[in-house]
């Protein structure tokens, strides 16, 4: 087969399988970066989902600062990388914030948000990515 080549024809496919390469590995990349981004952004979720069941049922004063909700956000940050502290919130049904003391009937709104730093050569320049969610529930 060597006589097959010529004389500069020797790496040809050296740089085609470099560049080939190059191309497959940097998709490779991003629909890994994509799927940290969709699990991290399903833990967000289900972290102030959690939150807010835990919030609704021992409420604290301030909201938020029950034994069972704290138990809570520890859990939540050992599973989502980057959990920022929640924000918690005594809302009505229309989601207007309640200026009196929450009682029940009222509703509880949480908000978590959580940094996203992607692995990705090109992606990684636009630098962290706030994934955001917040839940609410009826107070009990």
């Amino acid at each position: 087969m060597k006589g097959l080549q010529g004389p500069g024809e020797r790496g040809q496919a050296l740089v085609e399988f470099s560049l080939a390469v190059t191309v497959f590995l940097a998709l490779v990349m991003g629909v890994v970066d994509l799927g940290r981004a969709v699990y991290q952004y399903n833990g967000v979720a289900q972290a102030a989902r959690e939150l807010v069941r835990a919030t609704s049922v021992h409420q604290g004063s301030p909201l938020g600062s029950s034994a069972d909700t704290l138990d809570t956000l520890r859990t939540e940050r050992g599973l989502v990388p980057g959990l920022a502290t929640p924000t918690y919130a005594c809302v009505d049904i229309a989601g207007t914030p309640v200026t009196r003391a929450c009682e029940a009937g009222d509703w509880v709104r949480v908000t978590v948000v959580s940094a996203f730093t992607p692995v990705t050569p090109l992606a990684s320049m636009l630098g962290q990515i706030v994934l955001s969610s917040s839940a609410s529930a009826k107070l009990e």
